[in-house]
Order: structure tokens, then sequence, then C-alpha cells
């Protein structure tokens, strides 16, 4: 073994200092490092959109919950208590954020939710996430296609524009994320039904019903109920819904329609 040499040893030191230096000087740059203040639900998380759900309820098997989140921190809520008659309920007004940026308050009613990834999970008054067993009733979930709880007016059939004022009622159908229900009017009588889509851009109608009244202009009614029978597929663009058979002409066609 060869001996240690001053001139070794004075190498080795200046070595382990540089090493010693470059590590407190790492240290040093990931301590003073700022945290990423950006990255918050309000920041990083696509929040705008609509939302929808069932809660639970003391004295009804739930609320029909849908929720609006506007870029403007405004909002437009639906509630509909289920088995409790056809009422639902509208309100709109503001919602504000914590300092956090993750959660979120509807101001006039002091009602709280924490953001996520394409959900809201409904808080408690301390603004707490709701634990237990029913912890998954008090989630709702973004309608991330917008094809799925809209209203949509009725506007053209078979290539006829359909003119307001021209049936009784105003024609129009949903497509409900519970159950996937239809919801319609014909223009004189409520329809209703279920719906099942497919990729890409299939759609089928089933199970249609619908009451019996007998009104003038029978044939907006009649005609749309031929087209929900008929269609397999539809187009959405924006605001503007087309149902299809097959790759012909469009058989109906569509506005949303805030209700």
């Amino acid at each position: 073994m060869k001996p240690i040499t001053n001139s070794t040893w004075a190498i080795g030191c200046m070595v382990i200092a540089a090493v010693v230096a470059g590590s407190c000087q790492m240290k040093k740059t990931t301590a003073t490092q700022p945290p990423d203040a950006a990255h918050n639900s309000r920041n990083a998380v696509d929040w705008s959109g609509t939302y929808h759900g069932t809660l639970p309820c003391a004295d009804c098997p739930g609320i029909d919950y849908t929720l609006t989140l506007k870029t403007d921190n405004s909002y437009l809520l639906k509630t509909q208590y289920l088995e409790k008659g056809d009422s639902v309920f509208r309100e709109s007004g503001s919602f504000s954020w914590d300092e956090s940026g993750s959660r979120i308050t509807l101001d006039e009613r002091n009602e709280k939710f924490q953001v996520g990834e394409n959900r809201l999970f409904h808080l408690d008054r301390d603004g707490n996430r709701i634990t237990g067993n029913l912890a998954a009733h008090y989630i709702l979930t973004k309608l991330t296609d917008t094809l799925i709880g809209r209203y949509w007016k009725l506007i053209e059939l078979d290539g006829t524009a359909v003119d307001a004022g021209t049936t009784q009622k105003e024609p129009y159908i949903r497509l409900n994320q519970e159950n996937n229900r239809l919801e319609a009017n014909g223009g004189c009588n409520g329809l209703g039904g279920t719906y099942e889509l497919a990729e890409p851009n299939r759609i089928k109608f089933s199970q249609l019903i619908g009451t019996m009244m007998a009104c003038e202009n029978m044939e907006v009614e009649n005609g749309l109920k031929r087209v929900l029978e008929m269609t397999d597929s539809y187009h959405l663009q924006n605001d503007t819904l087309q149902l299809f058979r097959a790759r012909m002409a469009p058989l109906a066609k569509f506005v949303a329609v805030e209700k």
C-alpha cells in the first residue's frame, strides 16, 4: 500500500469539501423554492360546467340536484324532490372560492362544495367532507357530454321549420342522466322512454310512451315520435343538435334553451 502523501491528503480534502458544499447549496436551493400557488382546483381544474347527482333527503328517496357553474362565478341550480310531485325549483346566484382555491360556497345558500376533477363533493356546514356509509351519495358528477341534461327545443322536423306558437306546447326533448330516461313533449302530449348512447355518436330511443290527449296540429307530435323511433345517430355542435337515420338528411333539429 502506498503511503498517503501531503499532496494526496490535500486533494482528498478539497474533493470532500466540494461535495459537502455542493450538497449544502443544493439543500439551500430546494428549501427556498416557493410553493406552486397556481396548482389548485380553481386554476388547474376545468371546473366550469354542469354537475348532477341525487343527494340524500330526510323524507323522500332523494333530491335530484343539477348545478351549473359558470366562469363568471355565477351558478344555476335545479332541484327536484323525488316522489314529492313534479315541481322543479330553480335558483341562480353567485359563488365564491376560499383562500386555498379548492372549495366554493354558493353565496345565497351558504352551501359548500370541494371542487375535484369532474366532481363536486357536497360539504357539511363547517366545510368538511362527509364520511361514512352515505359519503358516495354526496358527490355530484360533471356532465362532460353536453348532450345530457339539456333542454333541446325542436326547431325543424323533416326539413320543415317548427315555428313558435304552432303547437299548444313547446316541443322538446331532454336526455336525463338518471336511468337514461328520455323526457319530451311533442307539442300536445308528454312523452317518455329510454335512450342508449354508443360511440361514435350513436343513439337509440326505446320504450316510448305518452299521454293521449287530442290537440290541433298533431302533425308535429306524430312526426317527432316517428323520428325518435327511427333515429340511430346524432350530430352535436355547440348549442345545436341534429338527429339522423343512417346517412340520410337530418330528421330533426334542436337548439339548447336554458330551462
